[in-house]
């Protein structure tokens, strides 16, 4: 009995070993980072940028892979259910926070399937009229809305989007009727939005900066605390309407129960590559703002996302799918 104990010792201490040699090497071979958007948008913008740091960073390649469709449950699920190995990762938003409000039956659970690795940047929503549109500023907006009530269309990515919900926000703090046009997506509702099909929409900068500066859309205000830098002279929408806030995250996660050396090794990274003077000139000029944050910071703004979105949902009476 004790030469089979021994030899069971030895074989869970060689495979204790290998564990630990495998996860102080990580990585071995290709990662993928799933994005569970189309491809040219912001959460792919950023996902590019973390993989090409992590690639120069850590000698395996970091692919970006796109998976969109099913308002992100599609890539989310795919590494939900992954092997908690480090080898597929996603690039997380504020949607996987609103999904859990937003479908019955969701196809995992944010705050349990995922282990949080880092924030990376904090993308606040803008309100963007068409140019032809008879307000120059948010109390002008206020004011015609309230003066036609009902008939001011504001386009969004779709129902029970962030970007929805920021402006059912905006709507139930400035007391205003707005009548919503759900698109598929932030890029249709964009192109409508130019060609004047609607009116008003709630974005974020990177979507919309480019028409912005190319005077195809006027910008009135930010969802975010402070101006942004990328559009400096664009004021707050809380200068004009206080307590307004809407701003979107996204960060980096694994499949949970991923050997915590894999995640704090992914973590120190992109904090490293934030830091990066060339970085961080690169997601301000988009107009997104980095973040430098823990794993457990992070893992406290899922949770805390998940509650706020659970309660704008239910008051602006968005039905689950």
């Amino acid at each position: 009995m004790r030469n089979i104990l021994l030899v069971v010792a030895a074989l869970l201490s060689l495979v204790t070993g290998s564990l630990a040699f495998s996860q102080e090497k990580y990585p071995t071979k290709p990662v993928k980072i799933v994005v569970p958007w189309p491809p040219a948008g912001v959460a792919d913008f950023l996902g590019r940028i973390v993989s090409e740091k992590l690639t120069q960073a850590l000698g395996e390649p970091f692919v970006v892979e796109n998976r969109p469709g099913g308002a992100t449950n599609i890539g989310s699920e795919l590494v939900a259910k992954a092997a908690p190995d480090g080898y597929m990762l996603l690039i997380a938003s504020s949607n996987n926070a609103v999904n859990m409000s937003l479908f019955r039956k969701p196809t995992y659970d944010t705050t349990k399937d995922f282990d949080p690795v880092s924030l990376i940047a904090l993308v606040p929503n803008i309100l963007v009229v068409h140019p032809g549109f008879p307000a120059n500023n948010v109390p002008e907006l206020i004011r015609h809305a309230k003066a036609n009530p009902g008939k001011v269309t504001y386009a969004s990515a779709g129902s029970g989007s962030p970007a929805h919900l920021a402006a059912e926000q905006f709507k139930r703090l400035a007391q205003v009727n707005l009548l919503h046009v759900p698109y598929k997506g932030a890029a249709p509702a964009v192109n409508d939005l130019i060609g004047g099909h609607v009116q008003v929409m709630f974005t974020n900068i990177p979507a919309s900066i480019g028409p912005i500066k190319g005077g195809k859309l006027r910008a009135l205000g930010l969802g975010g605390k402070s101006r942004s830098p990328a559009l400096p002279d664009v004021p707050t929408i809380a200068e004009s309407v206080p307590g307004y806030e809407a701003v979107a995250w996204y960060g980096l996660v694994a499949p949970a129960r991923t050997p915590t050396a894999i995640l704090d090794k992914l973590h120190d990274e992109i904090v490293r590559a934030l830091k990066s003077p060339e970085t961080l000139q690169r997601l301000v000029q988009q107009g997104t703002e980095p973040v430098l944050s823990t794993r457990a910071e992070f893992a406290a703004q899922i949770k805390s996302d998940v509650a706020a979105y659970r309660s704008l949902i239910q008051a602006s009476g968005i039905q689950p799918e």
